[in-house]
């Protein structure tokens, strides 16, 4: 698929969350810049959920995996107070059609 075509409708998606609908917040702003400068245009990272807090989704090839967790852990804290959790998970084929 087109990785880099992703990326930019998820960083939109992001944008439009953030600038149109105020629904993201500084913490979840700032994981999204982290991972962001890690991954650049190989895969795309935004909120995910309900807003006002929570999770983001970010889909990045394997091998950037170990990198967005170190830079995370180097930075999230730091910079917000708070601890950061990973869920790495693996894409799989659904549950089809039956």
């Amino acid at each position: 698929g087109d990785l880099k075509r992703m990326g930019e409708l998820m960083a939109e998606s992001h944008a439009s969350m953030r600038d149109d609908f105020e629904i993201t917040v500084p913490q979840i702003d700032t994981l999204v810049e982290i991972v962001k400068a890690v991954i650049g245009d190989k895969g795309g990272v935004r909120m995910t959920g309900g807003g006002f807090g929570g999770c983001i989704v970010a889909l990045i090839p394997e091998e950037l995996v170990p990198a967005v967790q170190q830079a995370v852990a180097e930075q999230y804290e730091a910079k917000t107070g708070i601890k950061e959790t990973f869920y790495v998970c693996k894409p799989s084929q659904g549950a089809g059609q039956c």
